[in-house]
């Protein structure tokens, strides 16, 4: 049923909210007829702070629809507490570890934090040493160890380079670097000399040239860099660059970093 009235939808957590925020926000996608209002209440440590949220929610469906509230508290009396709210509750968390109990023959833990917290000391440093390193080979600033990098992406300026080795440095812990193509690189038809023995670790990146034009032109406007003609000329050079020498690669024009990170995850069979 669609709506123009706002729906309240609450993600609530006893960490940060991402979990809740990503798995909520994930099912929402499938109502894109309906019009959300969204708020994040993380730190959800007491159930007197649990009390407090049940007002706050309780409160905006007494004026209006009822709210959607997504839940991941992993405390039994929090999420026990949260529960009485008026809202529509969605426990992301509940629903499922008493299953798992029963199949791991053991009590869960109880612990709040542990997707994203320190939990996992080893793993949080690791996407720490990862996000110094793409931020250091960004855009081919570095040379030093780029034999770490465990992908290179190469492509022309504003394709989609950095934000998505920092996904990959941030989210999965992926050594990073990225390179720009750029005018030399197309009339000798290779890489630049300093990727040549690393063309196993290059991946692609490539997108259409409106695209690419409407977002180089809101840095450079009205300049040769942000032409349609230009733009166009780079992609298709950069794409038979590619498939010369075998580099997998990717449209960007229509695909979230996100969609974009886990592809280059599973054609370069990257794991952390």
């Amino acid at each position: 049923m669609n709506t123009d009235a706002l729906r309240p939808v609450y993600f609530l957590s006893d960490s940060t909210g991402i979990t809740a925020e990503t798995l909520g926000n994930t099912l929402l996608t499938q109502f894109p007829g309906n019009n959300f209002d969204r708020i994040t209440i993380p730190f959800i440590t007491t159930v007197e702070q649990a009390r407090s949220v049940v007002k706050v929610i309780d409160g905006a469906a007494a004026a209006g629809p009822a709210p959607l509230v997504f839940s991941t508290a992993v405390s039994s009396e929090i999420r026990q507490t949260l529960s009485a709210c008026k809202g529509t509750i969605v426990d992301l968390i509940g629903t499922y570890v008493e299953q798992l109990e029963q199949a791991l023959g053991s009590h869960a833990s109880g612990e709040p934090g542990r997707a994203h917290g320190l939990g996992n000391a080893a793993r949080y440093q690791s996407r720490m040493a990862a996000v110094e390193y793409a931020m250091e080979h960004d855009d081919g600033q570095s040379l030093r160890a780029l034999e770490k990098a465990q992908v290179i992406l190469v492509a022309p300026s504003r394709c989609g380079k950095t934000p998505t080795t920092m996904y990959l440095a941030l989210q999965h812990g992926i050594f990073a670097a990225n390179f720009p193509l750029v005018e030399e690189d197309f009339a000798r038809e290779g890489l630049p000399k300093s990727l040549k023995p690393f063309v196993s670790k290059c991946f692609g990146l490539t997108t259409n040239p409106l695209r690419l034009s409407q977002v180089r032109a809101e840095r450079r406007r009205g300049s040769s860099y942000a032409s349609l003609r230009q733009c166009g000329f780079e992609l298709r050079s950069a794409e038979r660059l590619y498939e010369f020498h075998g580099i997998p690669y990717l449209n960007s024009a229509s695909v979230s970093v996100e969609e974009m990170a886990a592809t280059i995850l599973q054609k370069m069979n990257l794991k952390h």
